[in-house]
């Protein structure tokens, strides 16, 4: 058989190309300081929501979500039954988060750190109150978050918990009602929600508020740094209201897939 003179393993690129144009970190993440207003949205609006439940076949539950540069994937494997255990009364939940290599300006180890089980701690804390884990006797839920990019911790511990909340009502799984979640801070003297990377090292702390808004409870308060009593409050109340809007987006999300 005659030989050919190019290699069909191998695909020929084009005859011209460019090489793409990214921008660098200062033009495009450093180009707010304190002082300025903020760019794109007031300080109590969030960034644009896009959630897709139930994108991964294998898992018995998953969900997609994406605000602007934060994409987080979760996965839910289960209930299934613990072997090897003693008995226990109630089901368990695991909790487990990742970072992607190349989800952070910095390359990240493939290792888990204390990063990753803080995040992992704290979305954990949101999530026990709202899973009905009595009626799941012996039985194990594994929820595994993959953070493909990063635009601030505080925002992957909100957008990782409304993300998995949605994929435990995707797997089936009983629960008290949907959880959302929503990240604020203290920039000057006014309250900003959902703070990016650059936004968050103007501040001096930050909070996380999860909650169950169909039945108007709290499941976890997460803060971070120093904040007054007050501005505790104001971050608080303003979250609250906030996780309205995210739960009419998960519960739109979860009818359509449905």
């Amino acid at each position: 058989m005659a030989q050919t003179g190019s290699d069909r393993r191998r695909i020929a690129g084009p005859e011209e190309s460019k090489p793409p144009i990214f921008l660098s970190d200062e033009q495009q993440l450093h180009t707010w300081k304190l002082g300025d207003p903020r760019q794109g949205r007031t300080a109590l609006d969030v960034r644009p929501i896009f959630l897709q439940p139930g994108l991964i076949d294998q898992a018995n539950g998953s969900a997609y979500i994406e605000a602007e540069r934060t994409k987080i994937a979760c996965a839910i494997y289960g209930p299934r039954q613990s072997r090897n255990v003693p008995f226990h009364d109630k089901g368990k939940l695991n909790v487990e988060v990742k970072f992607a290599p190349f989800s952070c300006p910095q390359r990240r180890a493939p290792l888990r750190d204390a990063e990753d089980r803080s995040l992992a701690l704290a979305i954990y804390q949101a999530l026990v109150p709202a899973v009905r884990l009595e009626l799941l006797p012996k039985s194990t839920i594994d929820v595994f978050i993959n953070v493909i990019e990063a635009d601030g911790i505080d925002a992957c511990i909100a957008a990782g918990t409304t993300a998995a909340s949605t994929a435990l009502a995707d797997a089936g799984i009983e629960m008290n009602g949907l959880v959302a979640s929503c990240s604020a801070a203290m920039v000057g003297n006014e309250v900003w929600l959902d703070l990016t990377e650059v936004e968050s090292r103007s501040t001096t702390g930050t909070l996380v508020l999860s909650c169950l808004p169909a039945l108007g409870t709290m499941t976890s308060v997460w803060q971070t740094g120093r904040m007054t009593t007050e501005e505790s409050f104001q971050c608080m109340d303003q979250c609250q209201s906030r996780c309205t809007d995210i739960h009419t987006i998960v519960a739109q999300a979860l009818r359509e897939n449905a």
